[in-house]
This record gives C-alpha cells, structure tokens and sequence, in this order.
C-alpha cells in the first residue's frame, strides 16, 4: 500500500541518485514549499492530490540512466504527465 512513508522512502531513493543533499532543496522541487517533506518526516499529513504529484513528479525527474525503485514502480506517466 503506498502511504507516507513509501513517499519518504522515494524521495531518500530520488536524493542518493540525483546527489540532492538537502531536504528542502527536494521538498520545494516536489512540492513548491522547502518544509514540506521535513515535515512529512516529522509525522505531518499530505492530501492525496499532493501526494500523487510528488510521486508523479519522483517517476517523471527520475534519472533515465538510474532503475526506478520498487516503491515508485507501480506509477506510471501517460503522454500527458497524469499518473496512473
């Protein structure tokens, strides 16, 4: 089942292939806001909209050399951007 912690684990996984160091650096990336995903560590809520963008957005600023982890393989981009 994908819940926040699949989020975090992605956003760990995009931060080592990407050689991003920061949290807020990701956070403001994924979500437009630097304390969003440090909040998320600190057990905060996210609404399911803006859980399915930052996971699209994971898959879609995936690195095309690197393989895609198992927490992010089950979402996939249509020819418009919209996960599914």
């Amino acid at each position: 089942m994908l819940n926040v912690l699949t989020l975090i684990e992605a956003a760990d996984a995009f931060k080592s292939v990407s050689n991003i160091e920061a949290d807020t650096t990701l956070s403001y990336r994924m979500f437009g806001d630097t304390k969003k995903l440090n909040a998320l560590r600190s057990g905060g809520d996210i609404t399911v909209g803006r859980f399915n963008t930052a996971m699209q957005w994971l898959v879609e600023n995936w690195p095309a050399e690197k393989e895609l982890p198992s927490c992010l393989s089950s979402i996939s981009v249509d020819k418009e951007g919209a996960s599914s």
